[in-house]
């Protein structure tokens, strides 16, 4: 049952956003009553903090079988950006700025997990690019990779890039390329512009 409340809580919360879905609503959806609830979390913050936990654990787990799968750095990028939008349902509700202004300490803990996570694993993406000649010889990794989460976190910042404005998909798209113009070689322009060719959303 625990796992059926996460489940069902990560749904509403994505769609709907953390702040807007209730502990009634989490218990109406499934059928079951708030009582039950209460008997797997102490309190609504309990069950943000153990559903925001296992949907970064999914996160991670896709991530790792697209980077052991990815045929180059390039095109891995893509498929991961691709698998975390599907996956965060495009952020309709901007769930992330919920979470930072009424759970502050569950997003700033939240946010250290995914920067060690992401910072690992670009980190060995942008290596694997250089080692390829994709990417050129003379980029400091660790500094590109640290660029790229800090680039990746601020366009979800609404006073920077509001909703009405700008989708997330479009804000995810136009930085990953933004991104790889600013490192590919030659080699991996050519790779870049076929694949965006392509593949133009």
């Amino acid at each position: 049952m625990r796992e059926k409340i996460i489940n069902k809580s990560a749904e509403l919360f994505l769609t709907l956003g953390f702040k807007s879905v209730t502990m009634d609503d989490i218990a109406n959806e499934l059928g079951i009553s708030k009582k039950t609830i209460y008997q797997h979390f102490d309190n609504k913050t309990k069950l943000v903090e153990a559903t925001t936990s296992h949907m970064f654990e999914n996160i991670c787990d896709g991530i790792d079988c697209i980077c052991n799968a990815s045929q180059n750095p390039i095109e891995e990028l893509y498929d991961i950006k691709m698998f975390v939008m599907k996956f965060l349902k495009n952020e309709k509700t901007s769930p992330q700025f919920q979470l930072k202004k009424y759970y502050p300490q569950i997003f700033n803990q939240l946010q250290i997990k995914q920067f060690e996570k992401m910072h690992a694993s670009v980190k060995e993406s942008i290596q694997k690019g250089v080692d390829t000649n994709l990417f050129r010889k003379n980029i400091d990794v660790d500094f590109i990779s640290r660029m790229y989460f800090n680039g990746m976190t601020g366009i979800k910042d609404e006073n920077i890039f509001p909703t009405n404005i700008f989708t997330m998909d479009y804000l995810m798209e136009s930085y990953l390329e933004y991104h790889l113009r600013a490192i590919c070689s030659d080699k991996g322009m050519q790779i870049l512009n076929q694949f965006i060719n392509t593949n133009q959303s």
